[in-house]
């Protein structure tokens, strides 16, 4: 990926996700007040943190070795995963369900997610990438 198309992929998730973020604090605060607001914001920010680490390292390591690339992604991945679960066991654990309500923090999380992906596909689709084409052999 070069630059510009780092670039694009990344306004092409944000935009999207940013606004559904916005209006999923919004619609929680005026529905769950003070628990839905706290639940909405801490989901909006965990996704949006967690699927930018994705753009960053394929950014990073756009120009590496593809078996490198390979060993980033899965790392990537696994740390993820391992880093979520611990930050959904801090928020079970060392918040009440009256503090940051869970449901709440489920749909803007989803939520958010879909526009994310959803935003990174059309920006990706919206590239145009040239593919490498082998050369011809005489007699084809």
């Amino acid at each position: 990926m070069s630059e510009d198309s780092t670039t694009l992929m990344w306004r092409g998730a944000i935009i999207p996700s940013t606004v559904v973020a916005i209006a999923a604090i919004i619609g929680s605060t005026l529905v769950r007040h003070k628990p839905g607001f706290l639940g909405a914001l801490i989901g909006s920010a965990t996704v949006i943190i967690f699927l930018g680490i994705h753009l960053l390292i394929s950014a990073i390591s756009k120009n590496l070795d593809p078996i490198a690339v390979m060993g980033m992604a899965m790392f990537s991945y696994f740390a993820k995963v391992l880093v979520m679960g611990a930050l959904l066991l801090i928020v079970s654990r060392a918040t009440a369900p009256a503090t940051v309500d869970r449901t709440t923090f489920a749909i803007a999380a989803l939520a958010i997610t879909a526009a994310w992906l959803a935003g990174e596909i059309r920006a990706f689709f919206k590239l145009k990438i040239g593919l490498p084409l082998p050369p011809v052999q005489k007699g084809d």
